[in-house]
């Protein structure tokens, strides 16, 4: 989504980085291009001049001006801004250890995504522990109610409809259900309009009033732009909300609306929603995501998918590639890891610079591509996934035929096997070599950027 925002901002740094010493003036153009930015990716314009004028601000500092490296420093002041544009810190849910069930309300416009938020929400509850029940009380938009049945059927999570007329008496009651299926948590999904009315915003008033949430989160679609502003400042108003989850925030829209709404309503964002799987919703955090937007990447974030889905099995699958080889089993286990985290477009997008990097270079990262690995490796037998060179051309012509895919890409798959094995064998022998071992190990860490004074070689 800040794609388009991102590479301006690069381009502006990039301007001042190519100047020893940068001038008043060297400032001013900087802020008018940061400027420019920003309200072309439909950031309210009133956020816009507050953040501009804060960042010349700090800019025109003598830290700044005389520094040895004041580029750096001017990324740096526009990085803290934007971090506090985004909302400085990490806001999670706030639920009462005391309450059973602790309530969630969620508000928002028709179209904004919040039956499917729902879902991700209680599936991102169950994932922790907890067992949600979501409550339908969407009693107005046709079929609301079996969207909302279908998508808690998929993770494993109960629905509770009602009467399906009343929607009061239907988030009342499902505090009851709650109770008597012992769930922890109640989703209370209310319904939504394509516009503000009086109606919609009184029948969540008095769903509130009656099931008095521990958190009324709004739901706002990341690509409504500065109509943003118009839309959560009623809300507010009347229900008063804890927080934002930001959905859609994959799309390919400005994203002005995502760097507005903390500085209108001082509402925190706490969930982004990053795709349309279950699994997608992600607690806000706006520093990364500030450093996301100035192309420092997400490093951090990626270390924690990337434990989230590293179990005993696999720690114990790696020692056994070390001693025993890298098979065709191994490379499908590491295809669905990345795929798990993401794909491997989603991980170039949380890398410094991964995204623009890509453009540069031309280079076409189809995630379609892990499926059809896999359909290939699923082409072979179990001989074949454990001695990958015993496959000879019969073998490969079966294979191309059985994944529906060419000789040529069972070629290339073989290819990258032996390359990837080839690699692991290196790295046995490290670990195997004494001195001499441990001495490449380090050229090798030191090449990928993880070498340095704390490295134990």
């Amino acid at each position: 989504m800040f794609n388009s925002l991102s590479d301006r901002l690069q381009d502006t740094f990039d301007k001042l980085k190519g100047k020893g010493r940068l001038t008043e003036d060297d400032i001013n153009v900087a802020m008018r291009e940061i400027r420019m930015a920003l309200l072309e990716a439909d950031v309210n314009f009133k956020v816009v001049k507050q953040f501009v004028a804060t960042c010349k601000e700090k800019c025109l500092t003598a830290d700044v001006l005389d520094s040895l490296t004041p580029a750096q420093n001017v990324v740096k002041v526009v990085l803290d801004q934007l971090t506090e544009l985004l909302g400085s810190t990490e806001s999670g849910l706030v639920l009462m250890p005391n309450r059973t069930p602790n309530v969630i309300m969620l508000v928002g416009l028709q179209g904004s995504g919040k039956t499917t938020a729902a879902a991700k929400l209680a599936y991102l509850l169950k994932s922790q522990g907890r067992s949600p029940l979501l409550a339908a009380c969407d009693t107005h938009r046709p079929a609301a109610a079996d969207q909302l049945e279908t998508l808690g059927a998929e993770i494993g999570v109960p629905v509770y409809r009602g009467d399906g007329h009343d929607a009061v008496k239907v988030a009342s009651e499902s505090i009851h259900e709650a109770v008597d299926h012992l769930n922890d948590v109640v989703i209370v999904d209310t319904a939504g309009r394509l516009q503000i009315d009086e109606e919609m915003m009184q029948e969540a008033v008095d769903i509130k009033r009656a099931v008095k949430p521990d958190q009324v989160l709004m739901v706002v679609d990341a690509m409504t732009g500065q109509d943003i502003v118009n839309v959560v400042s009623e809300f507010s108003e009347r229900t008063d909300f804890d927080g934002v989850i930001m959905s859609k925030l994959d799309g390919d829209a400005r994203g002005g609306g995502a760097l507005s709404v903390r500085e209108v309503t001082g509402k925190p964002i706490k969930f982004v929603s990053m795709g349309e799987k279950p699994d997608s919703l992600e607690v806000f955090h706006p520093d990364r995501m500030a450093k996301r937007i100035l192309g420092m990447g997400d490093v951090v974030g990626i270390i924690e998918q990337a434990q989230q889905n590293v179990d005993e099995e696999q720690a114990a699958a790696a020692e056994r590639m070390l001693r025993e080889g890298f098979t065709m089993d191994d490379m499908l286990d590491q295809m669905q890891s990345i795929r798990k985290m993401g794909g491997l477009s989603k991980i170039i997008s949380m890398l410094p610079n991964g995204e623009r990097a890509l453009q540069q270079s031309g280079a076409n990262v189809d995630d379609a591509q892990i499926t059809r690995i896999e359909a290939m490796i699923r082409s072979m037998t179990a001989e074949e996934r454990a001695k990958p060179k015993n496959i000879n051309g019969q073998r490969r012509r079966r294979i191309a035929a059985g994944s529906g895919r060419s000789v040529q890409e069972v070629n290339q798959l073989l290819k990258q096997w032996g390359e990837m094995n080839k690699m692991m064998g290196k790295m046995r022998g490290m670990t195997q070599g004494g001195k001499k071992g441990r001495r490449q190990m380090k050229q090798m860490m030191d090449q990928m950027g993880m070498g340095g004074g704390n490295s134990p070689f």
